[in-house]
């Protein structure tokens, strides 16, 4: 799997609240929870955000509490994937049931905020700016078969078959 976009790069310890904040689960529409993705850190996101943009983060990212609002904003507001130094592991499990990528890569830190960054998760890479490049950590085979399938839903819609 290939994603391009620009960076967006928010530091250390973002919780799901900075993500969604928690005045918006009452939503269910997955579009105006997506005008709400990042709001608590940055207002303006959803407005400037792309298809194909990737959230960068330090440590820890997602951190907080259980609730899927927050990938699912993520995902619906274009963005194509999550990159962080670690996740908190709901997060990053929650990310893959709604069909995000949540991908663990050493040294992304340093990505700025407007970087150009193109992850290849078949390579194993992240290439930032077209000149430096990133080892990935692996994804395993289930989570890449999440993906592909658009998350957990749709791949035991398909699968349940099988059992």
């Amino acid at each position: 799997m290939k994603i391009k976009g620009k960076a967006w790069n928010y530091g250390d310890n973002i919780n799901t609240d900075f993500m969604l904040p928690g005045k918006y689960l009452e939503l269910t529409d997955n579009k105006e929870l997506a005008k709400h993705a990042m709001e608590g850190i940055d207002p303006m996101f959803a407005k400037k955000v792309q298809k194909g943009d990737v959230v960068v983060g330090g440590k820890n990212m997602g951190l907080g509490s259980s609730r899927e609002h927050a990938p699912l904003a993520l995902k619906h507001s274009g963005v194509g994937a999550v990159v962080a130094e670690s996740f908190a592991r709901i997060f990053y499990r929650n990310s893959f049931n709604v069909g995000l990528a949540a991908i663990e890569c050493p040294g992304i830190s340093k990505v700025k905020t407007g970087d150009e960054v193109e992850i290849d998760t078949t390579a194993g890479t992240i290439m930032i700016n077209g000149k430096e490049k990133l080892a990935i950590k692996p994804l395993p085979d289930f989570m890449v078969q999440l993906l592909n399938e658009g998350g957990l839903v749709p791949y035991l819609k398909t699968h349940m078959k099988e059992w």
